[in-house]
């Protein structure tokens, strides 16, 4: 443990890639979290995952498309990042684990900083190397893409305070946390989208038998209608909630 490190903020991520143990238990015991830089890490995360799929060599692009399409991209490296830190923290808040959402994000972030530097340098490397040389392409991302775990595992088991296989068993469940998330937001999505054409059926069928209503009245009177509904469910709410109660207390009685 080195308590005499004064480091600039911008240096603590290559100092915990040089010391990939030891560098995240001085970074805990100094408290050098710094939100910015690991913000500045993800945006450089997602502007070399667009670079891999538009600079990358020809003869090794095998993700070419005619038309570039930036969503998939912020889900494969921005949401992929962030499901990652919120499954973590809340898989392990019931798991002991000491870990602020905070601290789990910079730690997840300084360990990507490997996998960045292979991908600007595979870049280069193939609009360099011929078909048959691909091998270096492999050496590179095998070797930088390990590293990354590794300083993942450590950073993870530096924040929480985990032994070996508790850090293990927490990044696989946590693997299984973010499958969970995926899930509940498509199937999230797809209810507000369903919500949505349910009411635009109504605005249309709304306009339709009444043409010479303007679409502000209509609007006001979905409005309304939205808002009858919302307050019908809270008062019955309410009602119910009195109710058990009451219950309650006659059960004490």
């Amino acid at each position: 443990m080195r308590f005499d490190l004064d480091l600039p903020a911008w240096q603590w991520p290559f100092y915990v890639m040089r010391h990939p143990f030891e560098g995240y238990e001085d970074l805990r015991w100094k408290k050098a979290y710094n939100m910015k830089v690991a913000m500045v890490i993800v945006a450089l995360f997602f502007l070399v995952t667009i670079a891999d799929q538009v600079l990358t060599g020809f003869l090794h692009n095998y993700t070419m498309v005619k038309v570039f399409n930036i969503v998939p991209i912020i889900i494969q490296s921005i949401v992929l990042f962030f499901t990652w830190v919120i499954g973590n923290w809340a898989l392990c808040t019931l798991f002991n684990g000491e870990g602020t959402m905070r601290n789990i994000c910079v730690n997840t972030a300084y360990a990507l900083v490997p996998y960045i530097i292979g991908k600007v340098v595979n870049i280069i490397l193939s609009n360099c190397l011929t078909r048959d040389e691909y091998m270096f392409l492999n050496f590179v991302t095998y070797i930088t893409v390990g590293y990354s775990i590794l300083l993942l595992f450590s950073g993870m088991k530096t924040v929480h305070q985990y032994n070996f296989w508790q850090t293990i068993l927490s990044m696989l469940f946590t693997i299984v946390a973010m499958v969970i998330i995926i899930i509940l937001t498509v199937l999230l999505v797809s209810l507000f989208q369903q919500v949505y054409l349910f009411v635009y059926a109504i605005y249309t069928e709304l306009l339709y038998r009444n043409p010479s209503m303007s679409s502000a009245a209509l609007i006001a009177i979905m409005i309304g209608i939205i808002a009858a509904v919302v307050a019908i469910v809270c008062v019955a709410y309410t009602a119910f909630e009195k109710a058990q109660i009451r219950k309650e207390q006659k059960k004490l009685r």
